[in-house]
């Protein structure tokens, strides 16, 4: 009996650490700062989010977060941020300087945050897309936060 009982402690013990720490994953930061740059993609499903923060130097983030009928519901979701090798040129699309910052997974709620930091004077890009139904469906921010 004792043991029976042991074996059902661990388990609910087990189920419990699963609970709790599942969605800590995801949500482990949050974007934050004034957004700069927000826009929903054209099927409803996704909407792409670029922040601004001053502090450390100033840094950009993102988060692609799930919409519409996508809220809640896993799906492949996806979102890269990256600061662009020449500062100020506003709407064009732009050469990666470094290494993009990226999430990507299984997600209910949105893929990040992502994020670069000592953007003063230099533009950023985005990038995000949600799959759905066989599809993916995207959204580019271009350059933005010059």
């Amino acid at each position: 009996m004792r043991r029976a009982f042991a074996a059902l402690m661990a388990l609910v013990t087990g189920v419990s650490v699963l609970t709790v720490s599942a969605p800590a994953a995801q949500a482990a930061g949050t974007c934050s700062g004034s957004i700069t740059y927000s826009a929903v993609q054209s099927s409803g499903l996704g909407e792409l989010v670029i922040y601004y923060n001053s502090a450390n130097g100033g840094t950009n983030s993102a988060c692609f977060y799930h919409r519409g009928a996508a809220y809640g519901k896993s799906a492949p979701t996806f979102v890269q941020i990256y600061r662009c090798a020449m500062p100020k040129n506003k709407g064009a699309h732009c050469t990666a300087a470094g290494t993009p910052d990226t999430d990507s997974g299984d997600f209910s709620y949105y893929a990040g945050p992502v994020a670069v930091t000592g953007v003063a004077n230099y533009c950023v890009e985005a990038v995000g897309y949600i799959g759905w139904a066989g599809e993916r469906h995207w959204i580019y921010s271009r350059q933005q936060g010059c």
